[in-house]
């Protein structure tokens, strides 16, 4: 699947979606924020409609704004209906370590026929609860996990060959991109999905050396053109 663009910015979206070069798009309440979603709930559900219809059928995560469990169920239930691509965030537990998260994720996954995307996480073996529990997609947050000094690859490949020993379902999300060089070996180390900033993709694109090339190959070009 390779990458998701992280962002809520419906141009960035259009732009890199017409390249063909994105296969899903995931947002979180501070991304909306930062991209100027107003409305409340309202906001946000017209926006998510509006990047879902865009990028149909590829997937768009949507997240939970509470830690609340009835309110986690209910959200996630209300989001889903909002398109049939919209899979639901669900952090892997409550800000003072809740442990309700892991069976609103099951009970959404398996009665409810709702996709869930965990998220949050920081280690092999959260994002491998998270999978036992049978949600769609496990996020572990690749920069974090390098900034508390450990290789974020090395944590990918164990946690990809768990998935494949056990055959579970989940697919590997890493997200925390902060490098361009992450994602190319965050995908090498196992991870089927990386999340990119709309920065991020334009720096994989444009290379110096390229941009030199490009400004010769015209430069000279033009000389035939002066030459007619």
């Amino acid at each position: 699947m390779a990458i998701f663009l992280d962002t809520g910015n419906i141009e960035e979206i259009k732009k890199y979606h017409e390249m063909g070069i994105i296969r899903g798009v995931t947002t979180n309440p501070t991304i909306l924020v930062k991209d100027g979603v107003k409305g409340g709930m309202k906001g946000v559900q017209k926006r998510s409609i509006e990047i879902a219809n865009l990028i149909d059928p590829l997937p768009l995560s949507v997240e939970v704004t509470s830690n609340h469990t009835q309110t986690m169920l209910d959200q996630a239930i209300e989001f889903s209906k909002w398109a049939e691509n919209i899979n639901v965030k669900i952090t892997i537990h409550g800000p003072n370590g809740e442990l309700d998260n892991l069976m609103v994720a099951h009970e959404l996954e398996t009665k409810h026929n709702v996709r869930i995307n965990m998220t949050a996480m920081m280690s092999v073996q959260q994002c491998f609860l998270a999978a036992m529990a049978g949600v769609t997609y496990v996020s572990i947050f690749g920069g974090r996990v390098n900034n508390m000094g450990y290789d974020s690859r090395q944590e990918i490949s164990k946690l990809r060959n768990l998935l494949d020993d056990f055959q579970l379902k989940s697919k590997i999300i890493v997200g925390s991109t902060r490098e361009i060089l992450n994602v190319v070996e965050w995908l090498h180390a196992g991870a089927h999905i990386v999340t990119c900033a709309p920065k991020l993709i334009e720096g994989m694109i444009v290379h110096p050396y390229s941009k030199e090339t490009v400004q010769m190959f015209l430069k000279d070009g033009a000389k035939f053109e002066d030459s007619k």
